[in-house]
């Protein structure tokens, strides 16, 4: 079995209106950025009938629970980058 998290991200404006202007869901584009940077992959929740307005992700996850604070650490390092960025 393996648990299934879907956490609600907030994304800065000019982040969703970047992501738009390409033509494509913010909520998309931040888990490819964030495979990219992190090499963690999640699902966009905007596959799943998210509620319009809000972003969340899907992420399947059973690590060895050694890998845990691995793993928040770089999706935190990630997600406060892409905050700084676009703030």
């Amino acid at each position: 079995g393996a648990m299934y998290l879907f956490p609600k991200v907030e994304l800065p404006q000019a982040f969703v209106d970047e992501a738009r202007a390409q033509g494509k869901e913010p909520d998309a584009v931040y888990c490819m950025r964030m495979l990219e940077a992190t090499g963690i992959s999640v699902v966009p929740g905007s596959g799943f009938g998210q509620v319009p307005g809000t972003f969340h992700f899907r992420s399947t996850f059973l690590p060895p629970e050694e890998l845990f604070d691995e793993f928040i650490a770089g999706f935190k390092t990630f997600h406060l980058g892409l905050m700084k960025r676009y703030a």
